[in-house]
């Protein structure tokens, strides 16, 4: 990963995902109860956003830092009590340990954060050791079949994944909720995405 390739990006236009959440995230999310939340690769923040105008508490990382900004000017036009609520960090979320993070977290979301197989285990398993008792990790990104079978996103297979792939990341550390494939239409056609919904074993 480059973070400057990313600032590039996100300089680039106004809001490079639009400002709504993403949709999957609403679906899956909305029935939970609100708590503290950590959201692993923010980008400019639509889903931090969403979260903390919902009455979460909301740590949003990414290595972007026009991201963050981004993401920090939009939450400034919000009312003080949603702003309020979000801890906006630049860090590199493959180095979770070292993040000033505070958990254990009712909600983790990694959301079409691409990293190689080594780099991705690594996130995963980290993000499961800071799920609180009946915590939910909400992964989802682009699908190794989206490369020939979908339309858009990367082009490199290596940080494309399967649901089987994080359920093996996982190691059986979590309740697997969720673990399917989704088609999600784009101007182009269907892209095809991996979700995966995990929860912490309550105590």
């Amino acid at each position: 990963m480059d973070a400057r390739v990313w600032d590039e990006r996100y300089a680039s236009s106004e809001l490079v995902w639009g400002a709504p959440p993403n949709a999957v995230v609403v679906e899956q999310v909305t029935a939970l109860e609100g708590g503290r939340a950590l959201d692993l690769g923010c980008g400019e923040g639509r889903n931090a956003l969403w979260l903390a105008s919902r009455g979460w508490e909301v740590d949003a990382l990414d290595f972007s830092q026009v991201g963050i900004d981004k993401g920090r000017t939009v939450g400034s036009k919000l009312a003080r009590s949603v702003r309020t609520r979000i801890n906006w960090l630049r860090c590199d979320v493959t180095r979770l340990e070292s993040a000033p993070v505070r958990g254990p977290f009712d909600l983790i979301l990694m959301v079409f954060l691409q990293l190689k197989a080594s780099e991705r285990r690594t996130v995963v398993q980290a993000a499961a050791h800071r799920l609180a008792p009946g915590g939910t990790l909400l992964v989802l990104g682009h699908d190794s079949t989206n490369l020939t079978a979908g339309h858009g996103g990367p082009s490199d297979p290596e940080v494309l994944f399967t649901p089987d792939d994080i359920v093996a990341d996982l190691g059986g550390e979590l309740d697997i909720a969720i673990a399917e494939r989704r088609r999600r239409p784009t101007a182009a056609g269907d892209a095809i995405d991996a979700l995966v919904a995990a929860r912490s074993p309550a105590r």
